[in-house]
């Protein structure tokens, strides 16, 4: 049975008219930088994180960095964050001046470790940015006991954890601001890039509006430099769409999860994810650890599934972070699970025969190797 890693096009035949429907009322009227359907979208998803403000720009990786510069986050700072993310984490901070610091990852739940956080900060720390991988929070709460005591800002990427929660809040709620990707393929996907930030600040609601335009507070007035990182009017009519699907969406990738890990438990070569009690996990990604990683991928693809690796070399082993000089071996656990992680496909329009011809063929794999 072919199974696509990711199949877009379901999602999209499910929504098609509504879809149709959003965009015409944006060509009708001419409204395609920022405008009435970004506002919409922005005012929807604000009280869907339990935020006051949301601020709808051109991509997660630009609602990073915007944040950090709006904090004045630049030069000499210093930005504590997960070395086993998607690099726009660490961009973000080496594109304000800042250096950004690497913590090691809990060997259960992949997210930023925080009993080592401590151990890295010093008088340069500015900030911490915990990444939600996979669509499950990390562990905020001690997390933000560290900032507050030691008078550090909390960023949260967000990037892959629309909807997930922290016991009870969402994603986004909890820090000083909390950064969200749409690009095409996360649970909330936009038809392009775009991106958003949420916080309960109005202050920095307010710069950040003023920097995503320029840094006017109107038009041909600038009260700050800025930049151009509006968001544009389709993707704002798409995700309002998209928004209402969003917690019935997150619902059918947490039951697939749970089919796949009654399918695969008990395999003594594959580690399923967990979810910590606290958290309630969205399954941007649904990843096992193996050590035959590339072989089983080479014998799925045999098959017709796909699978991914998210994400093979970790940011302070990559060769733009080289000048960090972090070395192999400085963060132990993030490197086990680079060398070992699969990403099986998930995406709510999975069937349970899709799921189980996957965990079939693995078993099926595993079994030879025997």
């Amino acid at each position: 049975m072919k199974v696509p890693f990711l199949d877009l096009k379901a999602q999209y035949a499910s929504i098609k008219d509504e879809i149709a429907d959003a965009l015409q009322q944006v060509l009708d009227n001419t409204a395609f930088a920022g405008g009435p359907f970004v506002e919409r979208f922005e005012k929807d998803f604000a009280s869907f994180c339990q935020c006051e403000f949301a601020i709808g720009v051109g991509s997660g990786t630009a609602a990073l960095w915007m944040v950090l510069l709006s904090m004045e986050i630049g030069p000499g700072d210093e930005v504590i964050t997960a070395p086993n993310t998607f690099i726009a984490t660490a961009e973000a901070i080496s594109f304000c001046g800042a250096k950004p610091v690497f913590v090691d990852v809990d060997e259960q739940t992949y997210n930023i470790n925080p009993d080592l956080i401590e151990d890295v900060i010093t008088p340069k720390t500015k900030a911490i940015i915990p990444v939600h991988l996979f669509g499950k929070m990390a562990d905020i709460d001690p997390i933000m006991e560290i900032a507050r005591a030691h008078k550090l800002l909390v960023i949260e990427d967000a990037c892959q954890a629309h909807g997930a929660e922290y016991k009870g809040r969402r994603a986004g709620s909890i820090g000083d601001a909390g950064c969200f990707s749409f690009y095409p393929g996360k649970n909330l996907g936009a038809y392009g890039e775009a991106g958003a930030i949420v916080t309960n600040n109005a202050e920095l609601a307010d710069k950040l509006r003023m920097f995503r335009d320029h840094g006017q507070e109107k038009k041909y007035y600038h009260s700050m430099i800025g930049w151009n990182a509006r968001m544009d009017g389709f993707q704002g009519a798409v995700l309002s769409v998209k928004l209402k699907y969003l917690v019935e969406w997150n619902e059918a990738r947490r039951k697939n999860a749970q089919l796949y890990n009654s399918l695969l438990a008990n395999l003594d070569s594959v580690i399923t994810p967990e979810e910590a009690d606290y958290s309630k996990h969205v399954y941007h990604i649904y990843a096992i650890r193996t050590r035959t990683r590339n072989a089983i991928i080479k014998a799925l693809a045999e098959k017709d599934i796909f699978c991914g690796i998210h994400y093979p070399i970790p940011i302070h082993l990559q060769d733009a972070y080289e000048f960090l000089d972090n070395k192999k071996g400085s963060f132990p656990v993030a490197e086990r699970c680079a060398e070992e992680f699969v990403s099986l496909p998930m995406y709510a329009e999975l069937s349970e025969n899709q799921i189980k011809s996957v965990c079939y063929e693995i078993k099926s794999f595993l079994e030879v190797r025997v």
